[in-house]
This record gives structure tokens, C-alpha cells and sequence, in this order.
């Protein structure tokens, strides 16, 4: 039997009444649902049950023959479900029943027409590259979830003084960053940190990172596009006796002096994206991109 897997999370806010119709819909066209364990408990106690229905609890449980994954929520939601399908290849659709909604592009109000469509194979699969971390001394990083898909940020932590951060480009000295930190962006990142930083937006087809600077005390500093088959190489260094080091949404504290290595992933994490629902649109329309009322 053909399997869907969903990722979601409880919120008081959110309307789970269009998860509810495109769940029934996926069960009536005779796919078996695969659901992320608490959110299961969660549909169970406020909506009829499903007829037959898998759970799973992360990565290591994620029924590989899912042929996607459905994330219902934000762009939040699609961070955390990237945590879980990794390198196993299995696809993202994002439903947004967010705000913003950059990467989960679906309107909740379009999830049957949405479903349609991709049963009708009326969409591609888009391939996003992500960044690999590693430490020196080794420390466990988040779990060992120690890749992001948007980006890394160094930044201070209980103090506002600024830190200084030694940049090396395959082991090539670049710079020392006097500021607030330092993001080392994807393309599917440079819409996010990167951007209210400054920094410039990358088509998510591009093979490159960006490092933007977080307030910079540095006038000769600007963001720098660099080809992602390059090694980077961190060091911080400030008053205090720890820096913090986020991998997208997970954070964790580490002692100055600690070397922080970034390269490419070994994997790439994919998105379903429907006919219609392109980079170019998505830009245009929830970031008003060019917005002049002389182009109305």
C-alpha cells in the first residue's frame, strides 16, 4: 500500500480543520498515513480516528517507504521535519498554517487542490543543499543533529560585548569579525537571519553559502557569496567564558576558543513544489519583492 507520512505540532491557534479534510482525502485515495507520534495522540483526542494509521517518533523510525512527507504549519515546522527525514530522500510538502510561510508555500485552504495536484504529478522535486558542523575539541552538537538547512550563527552570549570571530577559507586566513556574530547562510537560508542582516538572497538552485556578518563594528565588512565546495573554519573569541552556536533552530553554548568546521552536507533535503509555486512567485508575493505601486 502507497504510504504518506505528516509532521505536525499542537498549536492553540492553529486550524486543523484543513488537516483534517486532506487527511481523510490521502485515506480515501488508499494511501496509508504515517503520522509523527505525539501529533497522532493529539488527532485521536480531538478528531474521529483515522482507519489505519502508522506512528513513528523521529528519524530512526520514519517508514522509508513514504513516498513524502506532509508538514502542516510554518517554516518552523519544515526545519524541525527536516531533522527527521535527513538522508533518506523522502520528499517535503509544506501546508502553511503559519505566518509568513517562505518554505511551507501551500495555503491551508488550497490542501485538497494541493493534493490533487500532486497525485495528478503536477509538480517537481526541488533539491536544497544543507550545511555540515563539526567541532574541535569534538562535542556533541544538538543530539548529534549536527546539520542545518537554513544556517549557522555564532553569537555572544550573557554579555553585549562584542565577539571577535576568526574566519578561515580552507585553512586560508580571511578576516576577523568584530560583531554581534556571524551567520553562514544556505540559499534556503539567505531568505531568512542573512537577509534582516543585509545580506543578499540566493536562488535555492545555487551552489553557494553567504556569510553575513550580525552587526559588524568592522566599516570594511560586507557579506561574502562563496562556491560551497569550500571548507570553513571558526574561531571565537570574547570576554566571556562561552559563545552560542545555532544549527537553525536548536542552540547550544560552547567555550571561546572552540573551532566550529562548516562545509556542505553529504545529503541534500528535497521539496515538492507544485506547478505555479516557484522561488520567483514565492519572493514576488510574501516578501513584495520590487513592490512599486507604479507595477500594479
Amino acid at each position: 500500500m502507497k504510504k504518506v507520512a505528516l509532521y505536525s505540532r499542537y498549536s492553540p491557534q492553529a486550524d486543523f480543520s484543513y488537516l483534517w479534510k486532506l487527511l481523510r482525502q490521502v485515506e480515501q485515495d488508499g494511501y496509508l498515513l504515517a503520522v509523527e507520534h505525539n501529533f497522532a495522540t493529539f488527532l485521536r483526542r480531538h478528531y474521529q480516528p483515522l482507519h489505519e494509521v502508522e506512528t513513528y517518533q523521529g528519524y530512526k523510525d520514519l517508514p522509508r517507504d513514504s513516498e513524502l512527507l506532509i508538514t502542516y504549519g510554518g517554516d518552523g515546522t519544515i526545519l524541525r521535519a527536516a531533522t527527521i527525514v535527513r538522508d533518506t530522500g523522502i520528499p517535503l510538502m509544506g501546508i502553511n498554517a503559519g505566518r509568513l510561510g517562505f518554505l511551507a508555500d501551500i495555503p491551508k485552504e488550497n490542501v485538497l487542490s494541493a493534493w490533487q495536484e500532486y497525485r495528478a504529478g503536477k509538480y517537481h522535486v526541488q533539491p536544497r543543499s544543507l550545511l555540515s558542523v563539526s567541532t574541535e575539541p569534538e562535542r556533541k552538537l544538538a543530539k548529534e543533529i549536527n546539520f542545518a538547512l537554513n544556517e549557522i550563527t555564532v553569537t555572544r552570549k550573557d554579555t553585549t560585548a562584542m565577539v571577535n570571530i576568526e574566519v578561515y577559507i580552507d585553512d586560508e586566513y580571511l578576516s576577523t569579525y568584530w560583531a554581534d556574530g556571524l551567520i553562514i547562510a544556505t540559499p534556503t537560508g539567505s531568505t531568512g537571519y542573512s537577509l534582516s542582516c543585509g545580506g543578499p538572497i540566493l536562488t535555492p538552485d545555487t551552489k553557494d553559502f553567504v556569510l553575513t556578518a550580525i552587526a559588524p563594528h568592522n566599516l570594511t565588512v560586507r557579506p561574502l557569496v562563496l562556491p560551497d565546495h569550500h571548507r570553513i573554519k571558526l574561531v571565537a573569541h570574547g570576554r566571556e567564558k562561552q559563545f552560542l552556536l545555532s544549527l537553525d533552530s536548536r542552540v547550544m553554548a560552547l567555550p571561546y576558543g572552540t573551532e566550529i568546521h562548516v562545509s556542505r552536507a553529504p545529503f541534500r533535503i528535497y521539496f515538492i513544489r507544485l506547478e505555479g509555486y516557484t522561488f520567483i512567485r514565492t519572493l514576488r508575493r510574501k516578501l513584495f519583492w520590487g513592490y512599486d505601486n507604479r507595477n500594479t
